[in-house]
């Protein structure tokens, strides 16, 4: 049918617009260009002996600086990690808050690192980060039929994946850009490891996973189940949400997740959420949202609140995802009345969720969750 729901799936991937750091490798071979720009495996070796390439690429391998070479004619990047991996990086490293520190006018990111003074951060968080100005940029690179193509847990669609081309004689995307400001809040990484050990977790993460395996029946290409701590960084996000927008003067709607979660065995595993304006223009720069991240104690024990009970308990708290007639199979305690925010805000559509992972509510033992005192 030419109306169905199911004819057109966008793939939009997103990317904040920050200052890459670590590019020496790209910083060397621009600065001996008018050499390295004919390089090749044959030649490379006898342009090493000119004192100018010699004294830039003595700490790289002749494969490592042909790459190089390649990427800059190519105009991508040189050395280019996960974006979601890449911008965590980023963000843990922003220097301390002084006062009279303000971004200036061309800035389009600007993130300092802050600690109230008299509480200090809460219990299990490890850092906060406010973001004055944040810029994000949303691409469309194509879409698909039938059915809906998940990013993983980098934000990245899976190459592999047939998608339409948006055009067949374009070499361009369309894109968008959102200019706002954010708060980033980084759970203490031991913390979630020896949540994510308790037994009463990993039973819960085993009724979670059994929901997934039911709802990924239906489908040929699943995506990858995201893990308990997703549940948990994307359950907090909402809860936040909801809880912030009632004082930062955007409405819940102008505000938008992102999570950065990689598991203890990764090899920089992540454990934190940004929550940032979603609207484009001036309104993102009112300056409620990066105030209010000065709060974050206040809004934490808010979302607490809100996790505990839900107006449609006891039925809301005890669902589960497994063997469940409804086929809700990707929530857990999740519902209108309490996790559930605007569709544009939310970078799953609502799934994933389950508030008893974050305090703990009605039919589950307070072990289950991860605040089990108010923050």
């Amino acid at each position: 049918m030419r109306t169905a729901s199911n004819a057109y799936f966008p793939q939009v991937v997103s990317a904040l617009s920050i200052p890459e750091k670590g590019q020496e490798l790209a910083e060397a071979v621009r600065g001996a260009w008018d050499v390295l720009k004919s390089a090749t495996h044959e030649t490379l070796p006898a342009f090493r002996t000119i004192d100018k390439v010699k004294v830039n690429l003595e700490d790289y391998t002749d494969e490592q600086v042909l790459k190089a070479i390649e990427a800059i004619k190519r105009d991508f990047p040189v050395e280019r990690m996960p974006i979601r991996t890449a911008e965590f990086l980023q963000l843990i490293d922003q220097k301390p808050e002084a006062p009279g520190d303000l971004p200036n006018a061309e800035d389009l990111f600007y993130a300092r690192s802050f600690v109230p003074k008299e509480e200090g951060l809460p219990a299990k968080v490890s850092q906060l980060v406010l973001a004055r100005k944040l810029r994000e940029v949303r691409v469309q690179v194509g879409f698909t039929r039938i059915e809906p193509v998940t990013p993983d847990l980098q934000g990245e669609f899976d190459l592999e994946v047939k998608s339409q081309q948006l055009g067949l004689t374009t070499d361009w995307l369309p894109a968008s850009e959102i200019l706002g400001e954010g708060v980033f809040i980084r759970l203490d990484e031991e913390a979630v490891q020896e949540w994510e050990e308790r037994p009463t977790v990993k039973s819960r993460g085993r009724e979670l996973l059994a929901g997934y395996d039911a709802w990924s029946q239906a489908f040929s290409d699943p995506p990858d189940f995201p893990g308990i701590r997703f549940y948990l960084l994307h359950s907090m996000a909402h809860l936040l949400v909801s809880a912030i927008s009632l004082e930062c003067g955007y409405a819940a709607s102008a505000l938008r997740e992102r999570v950065y979660c990689a598991p203890a065995s990764a090899d920089i595993p992540m454990a934190a959420i940004l929550l940032s304006t979603g609207s484009a223009g001036t309104d993102g720069t009112l300056g409620g949202l990066v105030e209010q991240g000065r709060k974050i104690r206040s809004h934490l024990r808010r979302a607490f609140e809100l996790a505990s009970l839900c107006s449609n308990d006891p039925v809301c708290a005890s669902h589960t995802p497994e063997k469940d007639p409804s086929e809700r199979y990707l929530e857990g305690a999740a519902c209108h009345g309490c996790l559930f925010i605007a569709e544009c805000s939310c970078e799953r559509f609502n799934r994933y969720l389950d508030r008893s992972l974050v305090a703990a509510t009605i039919g589950h033992p307070d072990e289950l969750a991860f605040f089990r005192e108010r923050p």
